[in-house]
């Protein structure tokens, strides 16, 4: 039974960042606790840090102490092998991954980085370390700058060293092969694997290799002029501006890094205003060679624009620093989380995760963690993709949520608003978003409009509906969307940006209506605290519902919590607990209990009880010793409105905990509100919830 995997390479930058990324990401969705060790790291840790451990440590939030993430550094390595010493090495390193290991259940051990000297003793420490720990191998070799032959051949290779020396090799993930390349290395090596060994070809991106601003800053060591807000602009190539503006102009491509001398004013400004122009591509930056600044004049004119791309000034000449741009090699790190984002869909799009997770064992532990839970919803809701209308395409971050939702490729999207505005908006915005991925409707210029309008006033004629007012009511993105739900030309809708709730919620009353059975709409937010996810009920939509009405929130949130992995144990919250209190709000909050009890005797509830009690194993057992809710509830019923909204806020703003919702339940297709000051996280959050409610 393993309790780790070893991600290996034999030659610098093979891209096994992809693979770390996609693992953590992966185990994090099965096991609670997910460690990460990386055995030899690069750099003295006081004067720079290792830029993979703190990627995975910064965006999953792993609690790991950096100094628990290594054994050595490359220098104290290199020290061990001169005196000869190897073996202390490997001593070390197991030792000080034995003691990690006993507080994971799970770690993902990652080999050195080959970017020093010694590198055949490096390979031949990552195999004994491999061997010691009793850590099954993935195997990571390079395509770039490579022929099939090499890649096939260094692949064999390296498993035959790690089989020799009797290491399970897992997988072999061919990494940056040519596009045109990749079938044939898949072909070639199928046939020559041992079938028990998985195969991912994965071929190059250049969202993946091309570095951004800030990485040919930090490499170039110049001035930074202007742009830092933009310092994560990904280059995709470069150019050397010498030629006149014209000429100049008809060189410009997305993405963009400008080469040119200081004094060059009119490609400078050339350059800036064709990064605002319609007309023109977006361009990454500038570097300015030679040691020469631009003139006063030229400095003004570019302080007072709205917004200005990376200008970075540096002493070098214009050959030198090309040079310098082209060997630059990108590193994944912990501010690009578009890059993570990018690298864990490459890694879920060309490895055989179902057949991965079959050879390696993990550990379940009670209940659902938010990591386990994040990476649950995900994946539930790839598993029947569904289409999501989203209305207020006018607002930067639906826009923002949209490309994280298209890229990772977990819906299917439809955006209200103007297309030209949308199309200028994420070109302002600088998103890596292919627009022709989604769907854009101007509601009064659609195909629908007309057909919706006659539809609604059909619906609402006998509530004093006007055909002119129903013309009116479907250019309005809340009708026009809810509308789509209800036609079936979306699975669900998100709304509320930039509306309130009452606007978002108003159309789908009217026509979209309540399941059969229902009839209260209430709502829950899915909060994800540090060790465990809780449902908090209703927090959102009812001011002050009756016992009949909280019973029903309380049956409706048992059935939210069970249908997303979370088992229900219901906690009907007042300020008493038992038969301690009295008043008009315990006895409805104790009405509503029994009702609960009565209509679904299968369901674990306790009421009234107080949160500490329902949250707290001590206060719960001292309280309520024979509840089988108390200490352990999983869902939350509160009162009213105002203790559950202030509750859920004040959870949220104390503990750090992430809040996914509001999520509406009890209508006949799901239609779900934002908060006007949402995330682009609770965007994002909001819509895979959309979608695995439609998909019941």
């Amino acid at each position: 039974m393993t309790k780790n995997i070893f991600i290996a390479t034999a030659e610098p930058y093979s891209g096994k960042s992809i693979v770390a990324l996609g693992l953590v990401n992966m185990l994090l969705g099965k096991a609670q606790k997910v460690g990460y060790f990386k055995p030899i790291i690069n750099f003295n840790p006081h004067q720079k840090r290792d830029v993979h451990i703190d990627t995975i440590l910064s965006y999953f939030n792993l609690p790991i102490a950096y100094e628990d993430t290594f054994a050595f550094t490359g220098q104290e390595v290199m020290r061990f092998i001169e005196t000869g010493n190897q073996g202390e090495i490997i001593d070390t390193v197991i030792t000080k991954y034995k003691q990690h290991e006993e507080n994971y259940d799970f770690t993902i051990i990652e080999g050195s980085d080959f970017l020093g000297q010694g590198l055949a003793f490096e390979f031949d420490a990552n195999v004994t370390i491999a061997k010691n720990l009793g850590a099954p191998v993935i195997i990571v070799v390079s395509g770039e700058n490579k022929t099939t032959a090499q890649v096939i051949h260094d692949a064999l290779t390296v498993l035959r060293n790690f089989e020799t020396r009797e290491v399970q090799v897992l997988a072999i993930v061919a990494n940056k092969v040519k596009p045109d390349q990749a079938d044939d290395v898949h072909q070639l090596l199928s046939v020559q694997l041992p079938p028990e060994i998985i195969l991912a070809v994965i071929p190059e991106d250049k969202n993946l290799l091309n570095p951004t601003m800030k990485e040919i800053y930090e490499s170039l060591g110049g001035k930074l002029l202007f742009g830092e807000q933009q310092l994560t602009n990904q280059v995709d190539n470069f150019v050397t501006g010498a030629m006149q503006v014209p000429n100049f102009l008809n060189y410009l491509k997305d993405n963009l890094l400008i080469v040119t001398p200081g004094d060059r004013g009119d490609i400078i400004v050339c350059a800036l205003v064709a990064n605002i122009s319609v007309n023109y591509p977006k361009i990454a930056g500038i570097v300015l060679t030679a040691g020469v600044e631009p003139e006063e004049p030229i400095l003004r004119l570019i302080e007072g624009l709205e917004s200005v791309v990376p200008i970075i000034a540096v002493e070098s000449g214009t050959f030198h620093t090309t040079t310098q741009i082209g060997a630059i090699k990108s590193r994944i790190t912990a501010d690009n989380t578009k890059k993570i984002e990018l690298a864990i869909n490459t890694f879920e799009r060309f490895v055989d995760i179902k057949a991965l997770d079959e050879k390696i064992i993990t550990y379940k532990s009670e209940g659902i963690t938010p990591h386990m839970f994040q990476y649950q919803l995900v994946k539930w809701a790839k598993s029947r993709r569904k289409h999501i209308v989203l209305p207020e395409g006018n607002d930067d971050r639906i826009l923002k949520a949209a490309a994280r939702l298209i890229n990772q490729d977990i819906v299917d999207l439809t955006i209200l608003g103007d297309p030209a505005q949308i199309a200028a908006a994420v070109k302002r915005l600088g998103l890596n978003l292919d627009i022709s991925r989604m769907r854009i409707i101007d509601p009064a210029h659609s195909a629908y409009y007309e057909d919706y309008v006659h539809t609604f006033y059909e619906l609402r004629k006998n509530k004093n509906v006007e055909l002119e007012m129903a013309y009116d009511l479907m250019t309005d993105v809340s009708y026009f969307g809810t509308m789509m739900v209800y036609k079936g030309h979306a699975d669900g809708m998100v709304s509320g940006a930039v509306h309130t709730t009452q606007h978002t919620i108003r159309p789908a009353l009217q026509f979209v209506k309540t399941k059969p059975g229902v009839s209260i709409v209430s709502s829950v937010f899915f909060m994800c605290l540090p060790d465990r996810v809780s449902v908090f009920g209703d927090c959102a939509v009812n001011p002050n519902p009756t016992a009949e009405q909280l019973a029903e929130i309380a049956i409706s949130s048992a059935e939210s919590s069970q249908r997303f992995g979370i088992t229900p144990r219901v906690a009907m919250l007042s300020y008493s607990s038992g038969t301690s209190g009295e008043g008009e709000e315990v006895e409805k909050v104790r009405r509503a209990t029994e009702i609960v009890k009565q209509k679904r005797p299968d369901l674990l509830v306790e009421g009234p009880i107080q949160y500490d009690a329902a949250v707290d194993p001590v206060v719960g057992r001292q309280k309520m010793p024979q509840s089988q809710v108390a200490g352990q509830a999983s869902v939350l019923i509160f009162p009213d409105l105002n203790t559950g909204n202030n509750t859920y806020k004040a959870v949220q703003r104390e503990t750090g905990a992430l809040a996914i919702g509001p999520m509406l339940q009890g209508l006949n297709k799901p239609v779900n509100d934002l908060s006007r000051g949402c995330t682009v996280d609770d965007i994002f959050n909001t819509v895979i919830i959309t979608a695995i409610q439609s998909q019941d």
